[in-house]
């Protein structure tokens, strides 16, 4: 059912906070029209948009309690999983610093153990980590409708898999998930088993991928998918083949993107 007609709390330029009339606890923030993130003020747990849910369900599944997200915004995810598990670890790298700033004044997002922010270029950031240093990474960063190139190339996920045995990423894509297949391909590249959960609609959408060292749970991730508020098909690499992975690029101009946002499906953007 389409959200009721939001009202306007705050606004920054093109960062815009919204109050939801159909959750009095609830507030959006938008960023250049699109939605990028939504957080309930009462309950840190409530994720409001699905992929979000997903790649809860799968951290989950690996029991992932050291988690690096790429991508913050309103940091819901994190927020979630700290209030989940008060001994978990998150660790939050955002390249706009006003975004932070626009979540603690508006959405509630305050110092807290177990949550770190820093204001980082995800590639950078992640690069400068040891080996073995995280249970899991979470890129969930977008330039417009599409993950930072630098991001999810192959020598990118080739990092990831150094420093965490399981990477997360939430991709939006159009009919026949060109970019997803790229970054599952990439995936694959660097870890021993991927897969993906999503809706299952050959007109493209939302798609979480997931790679992992370890040899995902998928019977659990698929019941628990199953009963989602919007169900999720589990998905293995055999169902994402049939494509190439990035690679770097010297002089790319992805590799020096100067924002990283959150879309979901029907041009939003969320996390």
């Amino acid at each position: 059912m389409p959200r009721a007609r939001s009202l306007v709390v705050a606004t920054d330029g093109e960062l815009i906070v919204e109050f939801d009339p159909q959750r009095p606890s609830g507030r959006l923030l938008r960023q250049d029209g699109m939605d990028a993130s939504y957080v309930d003020l009462a309950d840190s747990r409530h994720l409001e948009f699905d992929y979000v849910r997903w790649a809860r369900l799968v951290l989950r599944t690996f029991a992932a309690r050291h988690v690096l997200h790429i991508g913050g915004a309103a940091c819901s995810l994190a927020r979630a999983l700290l209030a989940e598990d008060a001994d978990s670890r998150h660790e939050v790298f955002e390249i706009d610093q006003r975004v932070l700033e626009i979540a603690r004044v508006h959405l509630g997002l305050r110092r807290q153990p177990g949550l770190k922010l820093r204001v980082a270029d995800g590639r950078a950031a992640l690069s400068a980590r040891s080996d073995g240093s995280a249970d899991a990474i979470v890129i969930d960063a977008f330039v417009g409708a599409g993950v930072p190139r630098h991001l999810v190339t192959a020598d990118a996920l080739a990092v990831c898999a150094a420093v965490a045995p399981l990477t997360v990423v939430n991709v939006v894509d159009t009919a026949g998930w060109r970019d997803a297949r790229a970054i599952a391909a990439g995936l694959g590249e660097a870890y021993a088993h991927v897969g993906a959960l999503g809706s299952g609609s050959r007109r493209g959408g939302n798609m979480v991928l997931f790679g992992s060292a370890g040899e995902p749970r998928l019977r659990q991730l698929e019941s628990v998918a199953a009963a989602d508020a919007s169900p999720a098909r589990v998905l293995a690499a055999a169902d994402l083949a049939g494509s190439v992975a990035w690679r770097d690029q010297r002089n790319s101009s992805s590799a020096s993107s100067s924002s990283e946002r959150k879309p979901t499906a029907t041009g939003a953007m969320s996390t």
